[in-house]
C-alpha cells in the first residue's frame, strides 16, 4: 500500500514535466557547433543601380576582411579577400560544413599590409547556398578558421544581397 502512495504523485510529476515549455540557454546554443558573432563585426549591404556589395567588417571603417559583389540579376559573384603576404593564392570558404576553394588573383593591396585576393565565384555554389540560410560564413587555410557571423537581425542584409544578384 506504501508503493501506491508513491508511484501516484511520482506519475504525476513526470506528467506535469512532459508538459512543461523547454527553455534554451546560451550553454545550448554554445553546443550546438554554430560559431559566435563578433562584437562591432557585422555583414553590411550596399546597393547602387550597377552593383549590390555585403562586406563582412566593421561599419564605416576600412577593417572589412571580406566583400562581396556582384552585378544585380548576374547570379556571379567577385569574392575580396584580404590576407597578409606568403598566403596562398586562394580563397577557402566554408558555412555548416559545405567548403569551396576559389582560385584567385592577388594584387598588393592599397589599403592594408599584405594582399588583396580576388575569385569568381556563383550565387548558387552550396557554400553560399547554406551561408544564406545559416547567416555566417568562414574563411579558412591551413592553421586558421576565422568565422563571419551575422549579428543577429543583420541576416536580412544577406537575404537582401543574395535576392538581389540572383
Amino acid at each position: 500500500m506504501r508503493r501506491a502512495f508513491w508511484i501516484a504523485p511520482a506519475l504525476a510529476a513526470l506528467a506535469l514535466t512532459a508538459c512543461a515549455p523547454t527553455v534554451t540557454s546560451n550553454l545550448v546554443s554554445a553546443s550546438s557547433g554554430a560559431p559566435v558573432a563578433t562584437p562591432g563585426y557585422d555583414w553590411h549591404f550596399n546597393e547602387d543601380a550597377e552593383e549590390a556589395s555585403l562586406s563582412y567588417g566593421v561599419a564605416e571603417t576600412d577593417d572589412v576582411p571580406l566583400d562581396l559583389s556582384c552585378r544585380p540579376g548576374s547570379g556571379a559573384l567577385q569574392i575580396l579577400q584580404t590576407v597578409a603576404e606568403g598566403h596562398p593564392r586562394v580563397i577557402a570558404l566554408e558555412s555548416g560544413g559545405d567548403s569551396e576553394t576559389y582560385p584567385a588573383k592577388a594584387e598588393p593591396s592599397a589599403m592594408h599590409d599584405g594582399l588583396d585576393l580576388t575569385a569568381v565565384a556563383r550565387t548558387t555554389d552550396p557554400v553560399f547556398l547554406r551561408f544564406r540560410k545559416l547567416g555566417w560564413l568562414a574563411t579558412y587555410g591551413s592553421d586558421y578558421r576565422t568565422p563571419l557571423v551575422a549579428q543577429q537581425g543583420s541576416d536580412q542584409n544577406i537575404d537582401r544581397f543574395f535576392a538581389l544578384c540572383g
